[in-house]
């Protein structure tokens, strides 16, 4: 097993005891980063979506992790969770970001928010490897404030037709289905409503594959549009009106997630340095006898420390709240921990690809260094699943207490 990985396992010992099937779990997980490494490397190069990804997650049985074992997932906890995240995360965050989303914004949320036919129609499948899934949440001119959404639909008869676009979803071009916010039109103060929409419905279309991007190149994100698009009355997921209950609780999970592959990054990036100081020569001798060389690899390792702590704690609240999902203490207390993680180790991912590139010299600048690659990826971090001026919005007033709310 990859030794940061193991070591993961080793320290959180005081934590968690992990069984024989928790571990084996892990162990897949890291057969499976190992078995897509090249595919990554050359899809990212080529700046292709890597299509081996879902294949080999369905191989080794990762989109079934989190979901409980009534639903045919493993039902493993969310310390295991946050470990085969963080591991996935030393590959850069394309792969990464497809399991984000097929976890926690969407699987979790059906599981969550979904009937019983929904789930065999849409979970199942999921949860088995034969379908994609993708969140339709952001759009163009939408993107911290989803109360302000644009995207709208009205009744008809005994169905919904919904119209608008929605901006930067991943998966987005070889979803199955996807879960979409919409707002009932005529009604501009609320009405916020998920559905679930199948992509080869008509009136569904793949308006941009959205190919320029800083990173994330082997992850497909698109623009989708929805043109008089119909669903029935059974694609309403969760209360109708209460959309965004179901937006948020999504984020929750994948604020955690993103923090997990932060700290994969993190980790990536210190393998990384670490094998370039002692390969590498310069003024006759191994750079990492270099004492400004020595720094950067210290602040890495540091980063790490700072980065891992507030995740793997987030991960055990959460466990806490799953047993509890009604009690709106331990929610609040769960989303302050989604969130000092996710700020926490985005930050230190950013900083730490950025001490890589300076270990790795001119090659750091280069996407054939895994260090590029990672700094590239690091970036998007500190904005999607929640910037990081949000996050600091959601910490400063869940502790000034109610009424210091910045945004509603």
């Amino acid at each position: 097993m990859e030794k940061l990985l193991q070591q993961d396992i080793d320290d959180l010992g005081y934590l968690h005891s992990f069984s024989d099937e928790e571990l084996k779990v892990l162990e897949n997980v890291d057969k499976a980063v190992e078995e897509l490494s090249v595919s990554e490397l050359e899809c990212y190069l080529k700046r292709e979506v890597n299509l081996e990804g879902p294949k080999i997650a369905k191989k080794y049985g990762l989109q079934r992790i989190p979901i409980k074992k009534e639903y045919g997932g493993l039902g493993m906890p969310p310390l295991v969770s946050t470990l085969a995240k963080m591991r996935c995360g030393q590959l850069g965050l394309g792969f990464s970001s497809y399991l984000n989303v097929q976890l926690f914004l969407t699987e979790m949320t059906l599981q969550r928010w979904g009937s019983d036919e929904q789930r065999a129609k849409y979970l199942k499948p999921a949860v088995d490897g034969d379908s994609i899934l993708a969140f339709g949440l952001t759009e163009p001119d939408v993107g911290s404030n989803p109360a302000s959404m644009k995207t709208s639909f009205e009744s008809k008869g005994g169905s919904y037709v919904i119209n608008g676009t929605k901006y930067l979803i991943t998966n987005g071009e070889r979803a199955n289905a996807v879960i979409v916010f919409a707002r009932e039109k005529g009604n501009p103060d609320g009405g916020i409503t998920a559905f679930l929409v199948d992509t080869k419905s008509e009136g569904f279309s793949v308006a941009m594959e959205l190919r320029e991007k800083m990173g994330l190149f082997t992850s497909d994100t698109a623009m989708l549009e929805f043109d008089n698009l119909e669903v029935s009355e059974e694609n309403v997921l969760g209360p109708r009106g209460k959309g965004l209950h179901v937006a948020y609780s999504a984020l929750l999970n994948g604020r955690l997630g993103i923090a997990a592959g932060c700290v994969g990054i993190i980790e990536g990036c210190l393998n990384a340095v670490l094998d370039r100081a002692r390969e590498r020569v310069q003024f006759g001798k191994p750079i990492g006898k270099h004492q400004l060389i020595q720094k950067h690899i210290a602040e890495i390792r540091q980063n790490l420390e700072m980065a891992r702590w507030p995740t793997y704690f987030a991960a055990v609240r959460k466990a806490e709240y799953e047993k509890d999902m009604d009690n709106r203490e331990l929610l609040a207390e769960m989303d302050l921990r989604a969130s000092l993680a996710k700020k926490i180790a985005s930050r230190f991912a950013f900083e730490s690809a950025d001490h890589a590139v300076q270990v790795f010299g001119g090659f750091g600048y280069s996407l054939l260094s895994p260090v590029g690659r990672l700094f590239c990826d690091s970036r998007v971090t500190r904005i999607y699943e929640g910037s990081d001026e949000i996050q600091e919005l959601k910490i400063a007033s869940s502790l000034l207490g109610k009424g210091f709310e910045a945004f509603e």
